[in-house]
C-alpha cells in the first residue's frame, strides 16, 4: 500500500458526516501564529498555547523565516488582518531547529545528486542558505521577523506582534518580544 493510500483509508475512517460542527473561518481568538514547518510542533505547539481547532489562523514555513517582505508569509497576515479579524501575530520559533544548521553547499550536493542542474541552482539561487533564510540563532531570527512585520508597510500598527521560542521537547514556551 503506498502512503496515498494509507492517507485515504485513513481519512475514510475519519469522516463521519455531521461529528465535526462547522466552524466560521474567523479565528475565535482573534490572533495568528506563524512558526515553523517542523514537525515535532505538531499536535503540541496549539494544545501547549491552550488552542484549539478554529481558535487561530496558522502559518508555516522553513524555521518562520521572512525572505521576501512583501511574499506568500506578509500575504497571508495581511488577509488575516483585514479579513479575518486577527488582531495579534505570535511568530514562534523554536529549540534545535534545522534552518539554524543549514549547509548551503551540502544541500546543493545533495540536490544534484536527485537531478537538479547545478547551473540551474546557481542561476536561481546562488546563495542557498540565504535564500532558504538559515540563521545562527533561533532567538534572533524571531526577533528579526517580528521586526520585518511590525515595520512592513501593509500590516496596521495597532496590531499587537509577538515574538516566542517554544521547547519542541517538553513545551514550554520563552517570551522574546512582548508586542503590546
Amino acid at each position: 500500500m503506498t502512503l496515498l493510500d494509507t492517507i485515504l483509508d485513513a481519512n475514510r475512517k475519519f469522516v463521519h458526516p455531521g461529528a465535526f460542527p462547522p466552524l466560521t473561518k474567523n479565528p475565535k481568538k482573534q490572533f495568528a501564529i506563524f512558526t515553523c514547518m517542523d514537525t515535532r510542533l505538531v499536535d503540541f505547539l496549539e494544545p501547549a498555547m491552550g488552542i484549539s481547532r478554529g481558535d487561530a489562523k496558522v502559518i508555516k514555513n522553513a524555521g518562520n523565516t521572512i525572505i521576501d517582505p512583501l511574499g506568500g508569509v506578509i500575504r497571508s497576515m495581511v488577509a488575516a488582518v483585514f479579513m479575518l479579524g486577527v488582531e495579534e501575530i505570535f511568530v514562534i520559533g523554536h529549540r534545535d531547529c534545522g534552518m539554524a544548521s543549514v549547509d548551503g553547499e551540502h544541500l546543493k550536493k545533495r540536490m544534484i545528486e536527485r537531478g537538479i542542474d547545478a547551473h540551474t541552482i546557481e542561476g536561481l539561487v546562488p546563495d542557498l542558505s540565504q535564500w532558504l533564510g538559515a540563521f545562527a540563532c533561533p532567538e534572533d531570527n524571531v526577533e528579526r521577523v517580528v521586526n520585518i512585520i511590525r515595520n512592513n508597510p501593509l500590516i496596521p500598527r495597532d496590531v499587537a506582534v509577538h515574538g516566542l521560542i517554544f521547547c519542541p521537547d517538553d513545551g514550554h514556551l520563552d517570551v522574546v518580544v512582548r508586542g503590546y
